[in-house]
């Protein structure tokens, strides 16, 4: 799951820290491209020494640019960190965004309601945290199986005392 406790369950402070699913690494990145590039490239093999290759060759290479930007974006975009911490009488979510701002939410820890949406959010099973006059969503990247365990980790973790 990519989320979890950094502390011990029992301890006086836990810190629960969230990231989107990260399916693709650095490695899998380089060898997609290369073997995009090699598998666009195996037709042209025919037009060596042609005036028609040196014609194809900015179409292959843009091609080849254009998946590099997407999945770039794309990696960029999942550079989200959310990070839930609990202490014996406080609650605090830092939310970092893929551009790198900060979003803070904190609450005393007996006020905070922990509150699922079934079908009524913008995802299915929708969680959010909701105190000091205000709701906050948390882990809304994850799946909707990860969210629903996550709803219960958060009940059972404020209800220690």
């Amino acid at each position: 799951m990519p989320y979890e406790w950094k502390t011990a369950p029992n301890a006086r402070r836990q810190e629960l820290r969230l990231w989107p699913h990260q399916s693709l690494p650095p490695k899998g990145f380089a060898a997609f491209i290369l073997v995009t590039f090699t598998m666009i490239l195996i037709p042209t093999l025919p037009l060596l020494g042609t005036a028609l290759l040196w014609t194809l060759l900015p179409f292959v290479l843009a091609a080849v640019a254009g998946m590099y930007f997407a999945l770039q974006g794309n990696h960029k975009s999942r550079q989200i960190e959310e990070v839930f911490t609990l202490t014996d009488d406080t609650v605090h979510l830092s939310h970092t965004t893929p551009r790198g701002d900060v979003k803070e939410w904190d609450c005393n820890r007996y006020w905070t309601v922990v509150t699922k949406y079934e079908k009524d959010g913008p995802v299915p099973h929708y969680v959010t945290l909701r105190g000091k006059g205000r709701e906050v969503e948390i882990g809304k990247f994850l799946s909707e199986e990860e969210r629903i365990a996550l709803f219960d980790e958060l009940n059972r973790s404020l209800l220690r005392t």
